[in-house]
């Protein structure tokens, strides 16, 4: 369980918070298991956070600050995330359906097994960002820069990655059925087995 003085602080809002984060920079806030459902932290510094399992479902954090915070098994549905800073961040197993991301910044963050289902990820970065195993089904890539990306066994499923740039991503084992790919950049992509088949092409 994280630090209680401090999940008490954040439910203070944005303005208390960032008052205690710069008498005490460079610190890395204990906030496991911390129950922030829908509060408003909309541009808040949780740079380096733990948030383990914390509970975010609904929470705005629009801008905010999250490089290289711990989010393992954190639940993040419905939450807001539009231009955040995640670049780094530690998203292993967490929850994000139908969150909002469009324009985060997720360069070299890990997303393994993570749940991103109808999540809209437009314009999202996710250039050299770990996505093996997760979950992407009708997930909204429109225009996601996903270069290098990792998307090993990631399950695509009716995924609309019109006009996102895949060149270079690894998409061995990766479920591409019903996903659209109109305009997608797949220059020098590794590609699943039989996916003219799972597009229905054949």
């Amino acid at each position: 369980m994280g630090d209680k003085q401090l999940i008490a602080l954040l439910h203070k809002g944005t303005e208390a918070w960032d008052k205690w984060k710069q008498d005490y920079l460079g610190l890395s806030p204990d906030l496991s298991e911390a129950n922030l459902v829908e509060l408003s932290l909309s541009g808040i510094n949780l740079k380096n956070a733990n948030l383990t399992q914390a509970d975010l479902r609904g929470s705005n954090l629009t801008r905010a600050n999250l490089k290289k915070a711990i989010l393992r098994s954190a639940n993040l549905c419905r939450a807001n995330l539009s231009y955040a800073k995640l670049s780094g961040a530690d998203f292993y197993e967490a929850f994000l359906s139908e969150a909002c991301l469009t324009g985060a910044d997720l360069h070299e963050a890990s997303l393994m097994e993570a749940d991103l289902s109808s999540t809209d990820l437009r314009g999202t970065d996710f250039r050299e960002a770990n996505l093996q195993g997760a979950n992407l089904s009708s997930a909204n890539l429109s225009g996601a820069d996903l270069r290098g990306a990792d998307l090993c066994r990631a399950d695509l499923n009716r995924a609309n990655l019109s006009r996102a740039d895949l060149s270079r991503a690894d998409l061995s084992g990766a479920n591409l059925w019903g996903a659209d790919l109109t305009n997608t950049n797949l220059q020098g992509a590794i590609m699943p087995d039989g996916l003219t088949k799972q597009l229905g092409l054949n």
